[in-house]
């Protein structure tokens, strides 16, 4: 919870794969708030409080994945409104004229997304949910300890940036739109 509210704020990306993460935690203790709680809630140095607002955090989304059947697979809705606001966001900055370098690293990463979608046989995904999808597989290889190869590493490296560059500016958009000069 508080680091969610922390990336929330700072960096739209990093929020969204932390809620995958926090979803993916909540099922690996089969949605059960004790074990949650006994495991990483009670290892925090915090106030009762604090600690009592967290395990309602937790317990909200446990509800929630219940009530939206996502308990074995899929994400939240809460997370897919975020990536939609960001592939819509994403849609108004290649409208832009405004955005040249935004949308230079998108088409330098748009050969990966391409080649991933290939791979995955998945031509549902948007692009901004195969770069998502792909910056959570590497975070899970690499807390598993695998090996990752070159390429994997070249592409991982683009679409981080790419992906960087989307939350850097969504995040500056949030305190101003960016857009006014498009009028």
């Amino acid at each position: 919870m508080l680091t969610a509210k922390t990336k929330r704020k700072e960096n739209i990306a990093e929020y969204l794969l932390y809620m995958w993460q926090i979803e993916d935690i909540i099922r690996a203790y089969s949605l059960d708030i004790e074990k949650i709680n006994a495991s990483i809630i009670s290892k925090y140095e915090v106030s009762d409080d604090i600690k009592s607002e967290i395990i309602n955090w937790y317990e909200s989304l446990i509800e929630m994945m219940r009530m939206e059947n996502v308990v074995s697979g899929e994400h939240l809705q809460l997370c897919k409104n975020v990536l939609i606001q960001l592939s819509e966001f994403h849609s108004k900055l290649l409208k832009s004229v405004n955005f040249p370098e935004y949308t230079a690293e998108f088409y330098k990463t748009l050969p990966f997304i391409v080649e991933l979608r290939a791979k995955a046989g998945d031509n549902k995904a948007g692009e901004l949910e195969t770069c998502f999808n792909a910056l959570y597989g590497m975070l899970l290889l690499r807390i598993q300890g695998k090996e990752i190869s070159v390429d994997t590493e070249i592409a991982m490296k683009q679409i981080s940036k790419f992906i960087a560059t989307l939350a850097f500016l969504y995040k500056k958009n949030e305190s101003k739109s960016i857009f006014e000069e498009d009028k």
